[in-house]
This record gives C-alpha cells, sequence and structure tokens, in this order.
C-alpha cells in the first residue's frame, strides 16, 4: 500500500470527533461522582447501593482514563505520519500510521467495554423500578 498525505488525512475527522464524544462521556461522569460525592460527604446520605455504584464509577473513570489516551496517542501517531512524510521516511511513516491504527483500534474497544459497564449499571438502578428490562 502506497501510504501518502491523503491516507492520514482520512484520520483527522475521526480523531478530533471521538476526543470528543470521550471528553463528554468523561464531563458527564466527573459530574455525577461530584454529586454523588457532595450528597455523600455533605449530608451524609448513603443508600447501601452506592457502594456498588461506587467501585462501578471507579472503573468506568479508569477505562475513560484509558480510552482518551490510545486516542490522544493515535491522534500523536497521525502528526507523526505527518512528519515522517514530510522527511520522505516512507518506511517509519508506514509504521507510524499502523501505530494510529492500533491506537485507535484499542481506544474504541475500551469505549466500547466502557459503554457496556455503564449499561449495565442503567440496568441495575433501574431494576427497583416496575419496568421491563431487556
Amino acid at each position: 500500500m502506497n501510504i501518502d498525505y491523503t491516507v492520514t488525512a482520512l484520520m483527522f475527522p475521526a480523531i478530533p470527533l471521538l476526543m470528543s464524544i470521550y471528553s463528554n462521556r468523561f464531563h458527564s461522569l466527573s459530574k455525577l461522582i461530584r454529586e454523588l460525592h457532595d450528597e455523600h460527604v455533605y449530608e451524609n446520605h448513603v443508600p447501601n447501593e452506592w457502594k456498588k455504584q461506587f467501585i462501578n464509577l471507579s472503573g468506568r473513570i479508569t477505562l475513560l482514563r484509558w480510552t482518551i489516551m490510545f486516542g490522544a496517542f493515535g491522534f500523536l501517531f497521525n502528526m507523526m505520519t505527518v512528519l515522517g512524510l514530510y522527511l520522505n521516511e516512507i518506511f517509519i511513516a508506514r509504521l507510524i500510521f499502523g501505530s494510529c491504527c492500533l491506537s485507535m483500534i484499542i481506544s474504541i474497544l475500551f469505549f466500547i467495554r466502557e459503554i457496556h459497564i455503564s449499561t449495565n449499571a442503567l440496568k441495575l438502578h433501574m431494576a427497583d423500578m416496575d419496568v421491563k428490562l431487556d
């Protein structure tokens, strides 16, 4: 496969879009954690199921950290590919672009796992309601 600037340009719209999605997810999660923290610390209101929620949220934060980190590496590798092409180092640019693709794949896999965990948490949260769950 020949690699040129067109190939790396394909990643430029995708990476910022993914990073925006990841950042929004992280922001929503951090807001929820802050609200739960305030209710836990300042109002001494601690329902029994919150311990499981705190463990779940902690795991989700860890997954999002890895998700964002691999997405950032993907963006960095994409920029390094452009640099390699600019310096006419085609073989190195190919290796770096492969690293970009691999980083993005890992990032998306972490994101899928985080969505799975958050969906299960919502199902548990709705379990005490009179709603039929799939």
